[in-house]
């Protein structure tokens, strides 16, 4: 019990990962050095491009994920994390929003996951 002699209670909280998809994100005709920073394939027309970047839990999935994604269409493969759950794909802004809407439905419907909204600039 505190009292008035300045006792703190301590709060330990822990998060537990579930099945879900957080973030699902087009960049549509990124900038060239954004590219380049991310360490992408620079053999881009960087005017029809777009990269598409997705975190999810546990980060395991980030394997079935980018599968499903190079499987789906014509997207490169920039990135795949199975430690942080991070995936990255580039490719045509239609090839790379089929990849990443293909990725949502799958873990939404088969796979039970809560899978957020895919959103685009």
């Amino acid at each position: 019990m505190p009292n008035d002699h300045n006792e703190q209670i301590r709060i330990v909280q822990e998060t537990v990962a579930g099945k879900e998809i957080t973030f699902a994100h087009i960049m549509g005709g990124p900038a060239p050095v954004i590219y380049q920073k991310l360490g992408l394939n620079p053999q881009v027309d960087y005017r029809s491009s777009a990269i598409g970047i997705m975190n999810m839990t546990p980060p395991e999935s980030a394997v079935i994920a980018s599968d499903i994604a190079v499987k789906s269409g014509n997207v490169y493969l920039g990135f795949a994390d199975r430690f942080t759950g991070t995936l990255i794909i580039t490719g045509e802004i239609s090839e790379v929003e089929s990849a990443m809407t293909e990725i949502l439905q799958y873990f939404g419907e088969e796979l039970g996951y809560v899978v957020c909204k895919l959103t685009k600039r």
